[in-house]
């Protein structure tokens, strides 16, 4: 078998089960290094990050997800964030808890982060620099693009009713699986994935979420890790100027831009088999880069 599949549930700080899973390379004890998911709303690990575990571990990445808080088999009120902060302090325990384990101590570590995930991914960065060696961002929530930014009266208007009304679920939105999957029989597909939200967004979750969008906007010259951010030019939930600007902004050194020509925001889950091969080698060629060019600078984890 090429890889391993498996599943734990784990109690976070705030005593909340969070559903956690692990994609490993048939020598397990010896993967090149870790690769720690950070999903995007709504989504879940276990089945919509399927193929990104399996191609990893096939690679001989050793690959590790967690459902946030609401999310997917976590428990909660279904993708209702009271705290964007939660999900970070989570994947941020999580994550720290791998990489103290015995076969994991010296490898090297790093975020994966699509859609909302990547400002997870980039909020996990700025919570500890020099942890991570390296990221890969899949059209990135770190920017809100200014031709969907809400007029300042609508947010001061929702925000009178965030802590009235927070679960409420009110916020207009597009249909984001019509918009983020191209291809017409995955779109079905992740549609009827039971796992994956497909309600109007709560009126805090919006609020949260925009509030974090803001703020690592104002924080992407802080950005400093290795990076490669990947992007469909024809992307209409996330703007593909909003990877752009991280690209410009960060003060990494070693940075990589990857857009892809008429491809939409879900790169990895709703393209043609062919396109997102084609992305994955992308991927999977710049771990490798960066995983072989880390090992002899590597901490370990106490």
């Amino acid at each position: 078998m090429e890889f391993e599949y498996q599943e734990e549930y784990v109690k976070s700080s705030r005593g909340v089960q969070l559903f956690t899973c692990r994609w490993l390379p048939s020598d397990s004890s010896s993967p090149k290094a870790l690769v720690f998911i950070c999903h995007g709303y709504g989504m879940e690990c276990s089945g919509f990050m399927r193929e990104c575990g399996i191609r990893l571990a096939r690679a001989r990445y050793a690959v590790f997800g967690i459902d946030y808080e609401g999310h997917g088999r976590s428990s909660g009120s279904r993708c209702y964030i009271k705290k964007f902060e939660n999900i970070v302090n989570d994947c941020h325990d999580f994550f720290k808890s791998v990489c103290a384990e015995k076969d994991y101590r010296y490898k090297g570590r790093f975020l994966y982060g699509e859609s909302m995930g990547g400002a997870v991914a980039l909020l996990l960065h700025r919570k500890d620099p020099l942890f991570y060696h390296g990221a890969v961002l899949v059209a990135p929530m770190c920017k809100i693009s200014e031709k969907l930014k809400p007029h300042p009266v609508v947010v001061n208007m929702l925000t009178g009713f965030e802590n009235l009304v927070p679960k409420w679920k009110i916020v207009p939105t597009k249909d984001i699986i019509d918009s983020a999957f191209k291809d017409p029989f995955k779109r079905e597909e992740t549609r009827n994935n039971k796992l994956i939200y497909q309600d109007k967004p709560r009126l805090k979750t919006a609020l949260e979420m925009l509030r974090t969008s803001m703020m690592v906007e104002e924080s992407l010259k802080l950005v400093t890790l290795p990076f490669v951010v990947l992007h469909g030019d024809a992307d209409t939930v996330t703007d593909p100027e909003i990877s752009k600007a991280l690209y410009d902004r960060a003060r990494s050194k070693d940075k990589t831009m990857k857009l892809y020509a008429g491809m939409w925001h879900a790169l990895t889950a709703g393209e043609t088999d062919e396109n997102v091969g084609v992305v994955f080698a992308d991927i999977i060629a710049w771990l490798d880069k960066h995983a072989a060019e880390g090992k002899s600078c590597r901490r370990a984890i106490a």
